[in-house]
């Protein structure tokens, strides 16, 4: 079977699908022991890719880990704005693992990581559907603004799917979405005159949060890996 060679550079856990076609573009990735420098090339299983002279294979087994992201960190690899990223948190081992979905500067917990590619991209399908739950902290809000949230809204143009709010107190919503659009929750809720004080997700999927410590990370069990991926 054939395969994008971009896509098979990310497979292996050596660069993002982006950064793989930057590597490719610079003439940095060989193919057979021939420089290939076009993103739009295929490669099998049994292709010989070398990205800066070392070979590299497909990842055979997935991997996933959750991790408290803290507060204050950019859900990247590179900063222009040189602010603190989450892989300036994570030890060493972990500098190659992939971001499923991102969570912006100011929202904290839940961030899903990964050593395959595809698994993330998959994973933040909107088609596929999956579940992200957040702790909301507002000022204010009014039941109309929380039932249009309820219907799905949309603002300047972008629709936004309905959301599972639920009130928790005078000040906290607990918000379930299953989209996963840029900001949706701040945007949504500032639409609605509720705007985001402080923003925590606490589960993707069938993962929870639960009492990992900011700015830890924990490996999933096998066995959970393989019933998400058979859902997928």
């Amino acid at each position: 079977m054939k395969t994008r060679l971009a896509k098979f550079i990310a497979d292996s856990g050596t660069a993002s699908r982006r950064d793989a076609e930057r590597l490719i573009v610079s003439g940095k990735v060989s193919v057979d022991n021939v420089v290939i420098d076009t993103p739009v090339f295929f490669v099998d299983e049994n292709s010989k890719v070398c990205v800066c002279g070392k070979e590299i294979r497909p990842i055979q087994e997935i991997k996933l880990y959750m991790f408290h992201k803290p507060l204050n960190t950019m859900t990247t690899k590179y900063d222009p704005q040189q602010r603190k990223t989450i892989y300036d948190v994570l030890d060493k081992q972990y500098k190659n693992l992939k971001y499923i979905g991102r969570l912006d500067y100011k929202t904290t917990g839940l961030l899903l990581l990964t050593n395959s590619g595809d698994f993330a991209r998959k994973m933040s399908l909107p088609q596929n559907n999956i579940s992200r739950i957040y702790i909301a902290t507002v000022n204010k809000y009014t039941d109309d603004g929380l039932n249009k949230a309820r219907k799905g809204v949309c603002v300047d143009g972008i629709k936004y799917r309905p959301m599972d709010i639920e009130k928790i107190d005078k000040n906290t919503l607990r918000i379930t979405v299953t989209e996963g659009k840029k900001n949706e929750i701040r945007i949504v809720l500032k639409y609605i005159g509720s705007p985001v004080v402080a923003l925590h997700r606490i589960s993707y999927g069938p993962i929870n949060l639960g009492k990992l410590k900011v700015g830890k990370i924990l490996e999933i069990d096998k066995k959970t890996v393989d019933l998400m991926l058979k859902n997928l």
